[in-house]
């Protein structure tokens, strides 16, 4: 599949050199098997492979724009991006700017995790006052309360990776990670270091928007993500990083 993406890039790209190319936004807090970066630029994974190809269905050359999470929605409402994916509307309550949702194209599950075999569930509001890791920048709602009421504390990595580093390490005894990036981390690691999923805190679907402007060919990428995940390829792809293909949302 890779080699596939990387082929029909290759054919697209004198056609359409000439076109401004889309701009995807990166935010340098995602990890594998979402995005590999590599001296600050994204190299591969599914999130990576999968906008390659949209752009290259659309007929015009990828660019990749990584920024702090923080900086995401500032730059898309300054025009200095057209597409942010992997993003829910919940996430956007105060989104200022005209945008428009492609459909749901992946399911975002966050859970508690920790080093040990736990029962079934644990309900995060029984356990006793503690920093849980979290990534900065995210928002957590089903946790949020309870760091409001200072029952639980945010210890914050840059990262996705990171948080689940430093619960490895010991430095806390939960954290919360995504399942892809959780089952990719764990894969490294020997049966008896792996990490443990001990509630599912929340389970919503993700898209992509795209600015809302002439100059952005909007309904032709919002045509062919709807042919990407009609066609299956998005979950081939998620089926190339992780085995497994993407329950559809």
């Amino acid at each position: 599949m890779r080699w596939a993406v990387g082929a029909l890039l290759g054919i697209s790209l004198n056609v359409a050199a000439a076109e401004p190319p889309l701009r995807f936004v990166v935010a340098d807090s995602w990890a594998m098997p979402m995005v590999q970066l590599d001296r600050g630029r994204p190299t591969q994974g599914i999130l990576h492979d999968m906008m390659l190809s949209l752009a290259t269905r659309v007929g015009v050359p990828a660019e990749f724009h990584v920024l702090p999470r923080a900086r995401v929605q500032n730059a898309m409402e300054r025009g200095e991006v057209d597409v942010r994916c992997y993003a829910a509307q919940s996430w956007l309550p105060n989104q200022s700017g005209d945008y428009i949702w492609s459909i749901p194209l992946w399911s975002q599950r966050d859970l508690l995790i920790s080093r040990e075999a736990q029962p079934p569930h644990v309900d995060p509001a029984s356990l006793p006052r503690q920093s849980v890791g979290t990534v900065l920048g995210y928002t957590y709602p089903t946790l949020q309360p309870l760091f409001d009421a200072d029952h639980l504390q945010r210890d914050d990595a840059r990262n996705q990776e990171q948080v689940l580093e430093k619960l490895l390490a010991g430095r806390y005894r939960y954290a919360v990670s995504n399942h892809w990036t959780l089952d990719w981390f764990n894969q490294r690691l020997l049966p008896g270091q792996q990490l443990h999923a001990v509630t599912v805190l929340q389970e919503q679907h993700v898209g992509c928007y795209v600015r809302n402007d002439p100059q952005v060919p909007v309904q032709r990428i919002l045509r062919t993500m709807l042919r990407m995940k009609m066609s299956g390829e998005i979950d081939e792809i998620i089926r190339l990083y992780t085995g497994s293909a993407e329950d559809n949302p």
